[in-house]
């Protein structure tokens, strides 16, 4: 691109329309603002000064290699194989951007391309995007495009649906005047079907569930699809993907967007992020998928190769008819998703799935027989569960994490009404030790309150 500077001339008259004298007095901070005394810093330190500071900081944290965990809540302490990790720190991986000019860009898209192929293989779906940030942006996205689909502004979201996800859903709609968010109660733990068949009509664009829910209940979505459909709306599915090894696939329950987060899949936790959303739909509503989509082509000379296909980015074509904002994809944990999904395998995938759902029954049935501690909903679950405590839960997670263990997450955080809840997750990870330290935890925590 050609670069042509200002000449003085030219510098002086938009300072003179402007009102100001020179360049500097632009970028003058008015004296009001100013600090007027020195800035409250320690003193310099060395290379290796700096470093031993670093790491006496970074020690005071805990994680899930120095500490047991049972949190979940959309982020999973799951096996990662060593593939992944090799292979997403190749230079020519790490390294990678957006690929503005495709045709430079092969190996890159390629990899989008093979993303993008899993995901409609492990959601049964038609077609896939690359990936967007994370599973609530996802979701959200999801919202957006069931509504220019149908032409319809109101949008069902079931209380089940994790809170976060909820909270993003409300912050993009907030803009739209369009757009109406309406939740739908649940009743224990799980989407009420009967308070759904009551608020669904024919102004819904969509009812957005999560299954397994945020209490890691699965809910009924065959009812749930037969009221949506009923009405012409869409059916949102935000999945778990490990566990679509075992549990019925978004397209055999016939929705008709799947989303989810995907750090499960070969991402690890990291503190929060970065995560990775991933999103299917039908043919049908190929066109409004946001972001991008890779395809598999033929140059002139018949050799096989990728491109940028449907462009509906705003950087392609008029902003205004843009599907979304987003302006890139999470290539590089997109990258992780596929070679954890290679490696595992379709079995594989299935066996972790199984070893959760194991493990996890088998920790909840011993659990509720502890004096304390029951069970507050019946429905069946996958790698989640909620207990219900006798004494205050604050009390029990703190005993549990001083014996470095993170006993779940204290669902009264969200909801005064579920105040002594505790979500726990079990994974493949988990060993017949590491329940049977939970137990003890529990235990001495129910003692000490």
């Amino acid at each position: 691109m050609e670069y042509i500077p200002k000449t003085e001339d030219e510098e002086k008259e938009m300072l003179d329309a402007i009102g100001v004298s020179s360049f500097d007095k632009l970028l003058e901070i008015p004296a009001e603002f100013r600090l007027n005394r020195p800035l409250d810093l320690p003193p310099s330190l060395s290379q290796m000064e700096l470093k031993r500071e670093m790491l006496s900081l970074s020690r005071q944290n805990t994680n899930t290699t120095k500490a047991l965990s049972f949190l979940g809540g959309g982020s999973y302490d799951h096996f990662i194989p060593s593939t992944v990790d090799h292979v997403i720190s190749r230079s020519e991986f790490y390294s990678a951007y957006t690929p503005y000019q495709a045709e430079l860009s092969q190996g890159l898209l390629q990899t989008i391309y093979e993303y993008q192929s899993m995901i409609c293989q492990i959601t049964d779906m038609e077609v896939s995007g690359a990936s967007l940030y994370d599973g609530a942006s996802a979701l959200a996205e999801a919202a957006l495009m069931a509504m220019r689909f149908t032409k319809r502004g109101k949008v069902l979201v079931s209380s089940s649906v994790h809170p976060h996800h909820r909270q993003v859903i409300e912050t993009y709609l907030s803009g739209l005047p369009e757009a109406h968010v309406e939740e739908v109660p649940m009743e224990a733990g799980r989407l009420s079907c009967q308070l759904l068949e009551e608020a669904m009509d024919e102004s819904v664009a969509a009812v957005l569930i999560q299954h397994p829910n945020f209490f890691g209940q699965l809910e009924e979505v065959q009812v749930v699809e037969r009221i949506v459909h009923s009405k012409g709306g869409l059916l949102v599915m935000d999945v778990d993907p490990i566990s679509l090894g075992i549990l019925k696939t978004p397209g055999e329950f016939n929705a008709d967007i799947a989303v989810g987060e995907g750090q499960a899949m070969g991402n690890s936790q990291s503190f929060g992020g970065p995560y990775i959303g991933f999103f299917a739909t039908r043919k049908k509503m190929i066109r409004q998928l946001p972001g991008r989509i890779v395809g598999a082509t033929q140059d002139a000379q018949g050799r096989s190769g990728f491109c940028l296909t449907l462009q509906t980015r705003e950087q392609h074509i008029k902003r205004e008819r843009a599907t979304s904002n987003i302006c890139t994809n999470q290539a590089l944990n997109a990258l992780a998703a596929s070679v954890y999904l290679a490696t595992v395998g379709k079995q594989g995938l299935k066996e972790v799935a199984t070893l959760c759902l194991a493990k996890a029954h088998d920790a909840q049935e011993k659990i509720v027989l502890l004096p304390g501690y029951t069970r507050p909903f019946d429905a069946p679950f996958f790698k989640e569960f909620v207990i219900k405590t006798e004494k205050p839960l604050c009390n029990i997670l703190k005993h549990l994490l001083e014996n470095q263990i993170f006993g779940g997450i204290d669902l009264g955080n969200y909801d005064s009404k579920l105040e002594n809840h505790l979500l726990i997750c079990v994974t493949e990870k988990h060993v017949r030790e590491d329940i049977d330290r939970l137990l003890e935890g529990l235990m001495e925590g129910m003692a000490v309150s």
